[in-house]
């Protein structure tokens, strides 16, 4: 089983990155309208006044310091929404307890790693015969210094198996216990290209809309196309 001190350190710099989102579920403006933790904590006082539905739109606030949210930059409610509105269901990297962050070397990337797990959601659904799934292209420029790259490690070893999460979601366990950035890993839904796992918002410099994709389904995911631009 892989451990974080079998891998190397990224010495890496700034990188960019691809991510979708569901647009169903909007960005969390809270996080983009203050400079840093002090008037965030002001604000969202204010704001949890008069606003009964805040809780759940800025997430569960106690999954993550104040002092990892990297406040100021363009897109943070992108950025922190992860960490704050956590998949119980678990996912590669995490068992469910804690956010990550998920980003892809090229859009094709991370549309092919959607359509995997949408596919495999809808597939549970009885008697969904058509449905259009729209989704929210994300660029992130962000900081690759210090995380840890599994992309050695060969794409036959249990920590990439399409199915089984129980070897990665331990080096994830593992990782964030040592207070790691992040990790990079071969994309298990598109044979040659990186993806990367963030343990945190922190090394995130910017996260911008790019345009929307959609995905229709009618027993399958049977299209993706882009629908606008920015």
């Amino acid at each position: 089983m892989v451990t974080p001190d079998q891998l190397p350190g990224r010495t890496g710099g700034e990188l960019q990155a691809y991510r979708l989102v569901n647009s169903k579920f909007p960005p969390i403006a809270l996080f983009d309208d203050v400079a840093d933790a002090s008037d965030f904590e002001t604000l969202y006082q204010l704001q949890a006044l008069t606003n009964p539905r805040l809780q759940n739109e800025a997430g569960r606030l106690e999954l993550i310091p104040r002092s990892e949210i990297p406040f100021g930059i363009p897109g943070c409610s992108y950025a922190t929404a992860p960490f704050t509105h956590v998949n119980p269901s678990g996912s590669r990297f995490s068992d469910g307890t804690y956010g990550v962050l998920y980003l892809a070397a090229t859009m094709d990337t991370a549309l092919a790693e959607v359509h995997h797990h949408q596919e495999l959601y809808w597939s549970k659904v009885d008697d969904l015969n058509f449905e259009r799934f729209v989704f929210r292209g994300l660029s992130c420029l962000f900081d690759e210094t210090g995380m840890l790259d599994a992309t050695g490690i060969p794409a036959t070893d249990p920590l990439y198996h399409p199915s089984d999460y129980r070897h990665s979601r331990h080096l994830g366990r593992l990782i964030k216990e040592a207070v790691r950035p992040g990790l990079r890993y071969r994309s298990v839904r598109e044979e040659g290209k990186d993806c990367w796992a963030l343990m945190t918002p922190k090394p995130v410099f910017s996260i911008i809309q790019t345009a929307h994709y959609e995905m229709i389904w009618n027993g399958r995911i049977s299209s993706i196309s882009a629908i606008s631009a920015v």
